[in-house]
């Protein structure tokens, strides 16, 4: 679900919950499914922006430098590393 279909649930909700005079659809209560309706669009926005948003990422860069016994030559050793969550 994304945000704006979310935002869409709230609207609708809305209006089931607070424009339309009850009664209006028999045997439905036509509030308490707009209320419904806004809590599923509000965890809907939630849900959203908690998997939209970036995650946390750490970067090690690690050098060393030590020398190759067997033809005496430099060695250079890069490390990266990522963390997610």
């Amino acid at each position: 679900m994304y945000i704006g279909s979310s935002i869409f649930l709230i609207a609708v909700g809305a209006i089931l919950a607070f424009a339309i005079t009850p009664g209006l659809i028999p045997y439905v209560d036509q509030t308490v499914v707009g209320y419904i309706l806004m809590g599923a669009g509000v965890l809907g926005v939630i849900l959203s922006l908690v998997f939209a948003a970036p995650r946390r990422q750490r970067t090690v860069s690690e050098s060393r430098r030590f020398a190759d016994p067997a033809n005496g030559d430099t060695v250079t050793r890069h490390e990266m590393r990522e963390d997610g969550i």
